[in-house]
């Protein structure tokens, strides 16, 4: 391009995208882009892609809104792994300053239950994130949830009302996590 030829404004380079956008529709500035964005909200369509955005807020794919059903996942697996953060703090703190049967076993089981607890965290926050990988540990965790509930079950007294919380909340973190809008927001299904 020769020195007496002239580049067209919306081409321009080091004019910010928004400037060209709005010299190109004939808008002015911040008032321009604010204008297009209310269009494209009323008209129903996603900014930029040409298509019209989901009615009922479900994921529309990866890196879409994240749907109440993996949120409510998310944050039960984070209650999971905060509860097991708390039993192997108690634990430890027994076995350290406490009177325990085993004060060796205590420390070693409250630094284990401790451990484990990094999973259930670790899979919320993948969750809340609309992380693809985060699915699996989340599956495995309420997995191994079920029998522990089983084992709270069986021990009685107030052991029973503790594993059937145990039952109920890794039950419905699994149904959560199976449900085709989960699982369409986590970039999860069929091959087309």
């Amino acid at each position: 391009m020769s020195s007496k030829q002239k580049r067209p404004a919306s081409k321009a380079p080091g004019t910010p995208k928004a400037a060209r956008a709005s010299k190109a529709t004939g808008t002015a500035g911040a008032t321009g882009t604010a204008e297009a964005a209310r269009t494209r909200k009323a008209s129903g369509t996603a900014p930029g892609s040409g298509r019209t955005a989901p009615d009922s807020g479900r994921a529309a794919g990866p890196g879409g809104p994240r749907p109440a059903r993996l949120s409510a996942a998310a944050v039960l697996t984070g209650i999971e792994g905060l509860a097991l953060a708390a039993l192997g703090v108690y634990m430890l703190v027994d076995g350290l300053v406490g009177h325990p049967d085993s004060a060796r076993q205590a420390e070693t089981g409250g630094l284990t239950v401790l451990a484990l607890a990094v999973l259930p965290l670790i899979a919320a926050r993948g969750l809340w994130l609309c992380r693809r990988w985060s699915r699996g540990p989340s599956l495995i965790t309420q997995i191994v949830a079920l029998p522990v509930a089983w084992t709270l079950v069986n021990g009685g007294g107030a052991l029973i009302a503790a594993g059937v919380v145990v039952a109920l909340v890794a039950l419905v973190v699994l149904v959560l996590l199976v449900n085709p809008t989960s699982t369409e927001a986590l970039g999860i299904g069929p091959k087309d």
